[in-house]
């Protein structure tokens, strides 16, 4: 459905044009939704054409369809973010799924298979935590953590010492920067560890959701595949659920099949308000980053404010990795107040602009206690282990005025 675009346009001028030809829709401007669950044949061989290119049926090779067939397979409004979002990744192909845990599911149980070994940073989003620990090892694919500060020398050793067990990892896993630490892994370090190892190599597999491509290019660095809850930032309205997983053409053809079949596409609908919201993305994210910063410098120096979490803030190696990795800092951060779960409460009780309510990357400020919300499936041993403590509280900066936020934290955190 493209429309023929320069080759030298911007991600950004892309995401308003590219992959979509008003001609073809009665000369819409935007996409319209097509909302519909299967799409029309010339013919009853067209048809069968179709099925035998989604399916591999003739060299054991899925591929996209030169038709549209299902939408459970393919519908126009996702397509058109695909051939999107995957400009902004830098990526060959993308798939879009219904929610981010559908999409980092998808693409492991793609690559794995029962008695291989997954390694994982932590800490990771309590969802895909519960899956590494709870879900993966019932179907006998094993799983291993490290921290998200190893060293890649650390990331190879823990590889050697799977495959001396004869345990075959086949997916070192990456949340960069981490939740709700921020804490950022050596992204480049390991895929240039993890691309040694040849042909047999494990798939390094990144979720990058927190900060993104305007600010984090993973593929860039040697990811083979970047997930993202499409729900946050990219959505960016709290409106609609969402992932996308992205990466090379073979990657993402292997990935698509096993969204077919699992049926962990996205709808239509939520295609259509994606594509909305990619418009302003850049523009978003880039807007959030500066107030952020800006409640940074007001934290940093407030004196019920024990520890501030936020790239490129703890100085040595994280910093190290800041500057070699990414473009910017986000809108995400944490804070431990002074005290514990008591104060942290009081503190997210008292708000009165920044809503109590999980999720990140959102147009409104939202604030909520990690430990007993959004981490609250993990051991009191790990969280303690990850430094995700009783006091900390994680706030995702909208695109309200920094000082009325500042306002609202300051008056809250006059409680403890």
């Amino acid at each position: 459905m493209s429309k023929d675009l320069p080759a030298s346009v911007s991600p950004e001028t892309f995401a308003l044009h590219g992959g979509y030809d008003p001609a073809r829709s009665e000369g819409a401007v935007k996409p319209p939704l097509f909302a519909t669950s299967t799409f029309v044949a010339e013919s009853a061989g067209q048809l069968a054409h179709w099925f035998r290119q989604a399916y591999g049926l003739d060299d054991g090779h899925p591929t996209a369809p030169d038709g549209l067939i299902y939408s459970r397979l393919v519908n126009p409004d996702l397509q058109i973010f695909e051939e999107r979002w995957s400009m902004y990744e830098g990526a060959e192909k993308s798939a879009l799924c219904a929610s981010g845990m559908a999409a980092i599911i998808t693409t492991l149980f793609t690559l794995c298979r029962p008695g291989d070994m997954v390694l994982y940073s932590t800490p990771v989003y309590g969802g895909t935590d519960y899956f590494m620990e709870h879900m993966l090892p019932a179907f006998n694919i094993h799983t291993q953590s490290f921290p998200a500060t190893a060293s890649s020398e650390e990331v190879a050793e823990m590889i050697a010492a799977c495959e001396c067990k004869d345990q075959k990892v086949k997916v070192v896993y990456i949340e960069s920067p981490a939740n709700p630490t921020l804490l950022l892994v050596d992204v480049k370090g390991i895929a240039q560890v993890v691309r040694a190892l040849g042909a047999s190599r494990p798939m390094l597999v990144v979720d990058s959701t927190v900060l993104g491509p305007v600010l984090y290019r993973q593929i860039a660095l040697g990811a083979d595949l970047v997930v993202h809850s499409a729900t946050k930032s990219i959505g960016g309205h709290s409106d609609l659920i969402a992932g996308i997983v992205c990466g090379s053409a073979e990657l993402i053809a292997s990935v698509k099949v096993t969204r077919t079949i699992f049926g962990t596409m996205a709808d239509p609908h939520t295609a259509w308000m994606l594509l909305r919201s990619l418009e302003t993305y850049k523009v978003r994210v880039e807007a959030a980053e500066k107030k952020a910063e800006k409640i940074v410098a007001f934290l940093r120096k407030h004196p019920v404010v024990e520890e501030l979490f936020f790239p490129d803030t703890s100085g040595g190696e994280q910093s190290v990795c800041a500057r070699s990795q990414c473009s910017g800092h986000g809108s995400l951060l944490s804070f431990t107040v002074r005290g514990g779960r008591e104060e942290a409460y009081r503190v997210l009780d008292a708000l009165k602009i920044v809503k109590l309510a999980v999720s990140l990357g959102s147009t409104e400020s939202l604030a909520e206690h990690p430990r007993t919300h959004t981490h609250s499936d993990i051991t009191p041993t790990d969280l303690d282990r990850f430094g995700i403590s009783e006091g900390m509280i994680r706030l995702s900066v909208g695109l309200e005025d920094a000082d009325d936020i500042i306002a609202d934290l300051e008056q809250a955190l006059k409680t403890v």
